[in-house]
């Protein structure tokens, strides 16, 4: 139950992801790089209320970014893409905004 609260990071908001939302009922989260598919499934119906009929998973890899003369690296994380069963409820991003 403890791990469960800490699987889910944030939603993981863009266009692609705000389309997939409208589109086929798909969410992406971005979670933690040792969650498996079974703790996000768990986790999203645990705090969002919802029934949950598929979990895909991307590692995103890191890349390089120059900024002036400086080279660095952007962290590499994991994205969930979630699959809600129609008719069981809505995940809300944005309340009372």
């Amino acid at each position: 139950m403890n791990r469960l609260n800490k699987v889910l990071i944030a939603p993981y908001l863009s266009e692609k992801s705000l389309a997939l939302k409208a589109a086929s009922n798909v969410h992406v989260f971005k979670v933690r790089t040792d969650a498996n598919k079974i703790e996000i499934k768990q986790a999203v119906e645990l705090h969002f209320n919802v029934k949950v009929s598929a979990v895909r998973t991307v590692k995103v890899l890191p890349t390089t970014r120059r900024v002036g003369k400086h080279l660095g690296k952007t962290s590499a994380f994991k994205k969930a893409y979630v699959s809600i069963v129609s008719n069981s409820g809505e995940i809300e991003y944005f309340e009372g905004t």
